[in-house]
């Protein structure tokens, strides 16, 4: 005999005035969420030796298998190109060291953050901001610049890389979570890896 819990399930909340609060009631003090402050954090500086690295496809299955140890389901990597917008690496221009790669990584959503501001309904976006942050520091630390960039285009890169393809409106539906997911921040960075997709 399967025991079911009341409380169990997406449809368990649906006449919850204060679930439906957590969800679609963006905070009236934004100091009461986390978003903010680790969208803000400043990043740490970059190890002055660069570690010894495997090939670019060992190496983007560490980067992937970090990220996957941080939380997050689906990481993959997608090659900047010319129209990418990417910020320049370097304090001065022409030094040849632009970014040449994103790592994206995308984490399973029950509620849609774009539409449900409320402080659980942005738990993906403060996992995803965990993940990124963490990540990118990993790879500071190996000696190779990476940046967390807040781009519109995420969920484009993101089918680049190979984690879904794009519905009518432009979001990531993977073959994992369907349109139930988010595809947090972009890492860019020269960190040589295999590009997927």
């Amino acid at each position: 005999m399967a025991y079911k819990f009341p409380w169990s399930g997406k449809d368990s909340h649906r006449d919850d005035p204060y679930w439906d609060f957590f969800i679609n009631t963006a905070p009236a003090d934004r100091t009461n969420t986390v978003t903010e402050l680790m969208r803000n954090a400043p990043a740490g500086n970059l190890f002055p030796t660069k570690a010894e690295l495997h090939t670019p496809e060992i190496t983007a299955s560490h980067v992937k298998g970090m990220a996957q140890y941080f939380g997050a389901e689906l990481i993959g990597v997608a090659k900047l190109d010319d129209l990418s917008p990417r910020p320049l690496a370097g304090e001065g221009k022409g030094e040849g060291n632009e970014y040449t790669f994103a790592v994206i990584c995308a984490v399973h959503a029950d509620y849609d953050p774009r539409t449900s501001p409320g402080i659980g309904g942005q738990m993906p976006v403060q996992n995803g901001l965990f993940i990124t942050f963490v990540l990118s520091s990993w790879i500071r630390e190996l000696g190779f610049r990476a940046t967390v960039v807040r781009d519109a285009n995420t969920d484009a890169l993101a089918a680049k890389a190979g984690l879904g393809t794009l519905n009518g409106q432009g979001k990531l539906v993977s073959r994992e979570f369907g349109e139930g997911v988010y595809v947090a921040d972009a890492i860019y960075t020269d960190l040589p890896l295999a590009a997927d997709g």
